[in-house]
């Protein structure tokens, strides 16, 4: 399943291509979309919004496209002219310019203004939204409430969209392993100062895997040129310290990198640079 900056990746993508106050042709040749594409059509696109692993798409007079990709949806974006669509296509976009194919998704609903609220009531804050002074909203101290009072472990809370949105498998054991916590901590064990660093590293990560639509997760002094060791090769890309490295020697200690199942995800960790709370 995505993690959340590749869904803010697609907000700002559609953004730039299709929120350009023109008309857009919207059609659904797998026909599940059918309806409501014809209700887009010959509207503009005139904002797009990511909250966690939500995608939000919105038409002014019509209300709002959203999309959960689930486990199996893609998008595919490209330069005009579109190829045929496949009959996989639950949704095209297109201008003269652009287009996008979305196959897969678990979710794809036109919704009103108040359903799209709800969903966010429903979220919890998202390293990649920022924080409204005045409202509260997306304050990382209401994750903390959660979970100081849980006797969660640490790895399943993070990965509990209710707790904290956009965070995944990889960010999960990539962080945890950046501060040597221990993947089964309990909640109630990790101190605010703790949580703090947690979260603001979880702040610049995100954000670069935004911007190079890749996670990397490896300080400049444990990169493949730094350590004279070979590049990661994996479909997920990008360097990372413990995920998917089962096995294999920590980068640090040389300890073999552990994984077992937790909530139906595999979790890796390193179990002597991650002795600590």
């Amino acid at each position: 399943m995505p993690e959340g900056h590749t869904i803010h990746r697609l907000a700002a993508d559609h953004g730039t291509r299709f929120a350009t106050g023109t008309p857009l042709t919207a059609t659904s040749p797998q026909g599940k979309f059918s309806d409501s594409a014809a209700l887009l059509t010959g509207q503009p696109l005139t904002t797009t919004e990511a909250h966690g692993k939500h995608l939000f798409l919105g038409f002014a007079a019509t209300g709002w496209v959203h999309i959960h990709l689930g486990l199996f949806g893609k998008y595919t974006l490209g330069d005009a002219p579109a190829p045929p669509p496949t009959d996989t296509v639950r949704l095209r976009l297109a201008n003269k310019s652009h287009y996008s194919d979305l196959r897969g998704p678990t979710t794809c609903a036109l919704i009103t203004d108040g359903e799209k609220q709800a969903i966010h009531d429903r979220l919890g804050p998202d390293p990649l939204r920022p924080t409204d002074p005045d409202t509260g909203e997306n304050d990382p101290e209401k994750a903390y409430r959660r979970i100081a009072r849980s006797r969660t472990t640490i790895a399943a809370l993070l990965m509990d969209q209710k707790v904290i949105a956009g965070v995944g498998n990889v960010y999960r054991a990539e962080v945890l392993f950046r501060h040597g916590i221990d993947p089964y901590t309990l909640g109630r064990d990790i101190t605010e100062d703790r949580w703090d660093a947690i979260w603001s590293d979880l702040v610049e990560l995100m954000h670069e895997g935004v911007r190079l639509n890749r996670i990397d997760t490896v300080r400049p002094e444990h990169t493949p040129e730094a350590m004279g060791r070979p590049p990661r090769v994996d479909d997920h890309g990008g360097e990372v310290y413990v995920y998917r490295r089962a096995n294999l020697p920590c980068h640090i200690c040389g300890t073999e990198i552990r994984t077992a199942d937790l909530a139906a995800r595999n979790l890796f960790w390193c179990p002597k640079c991650q002795r600590g709370k």
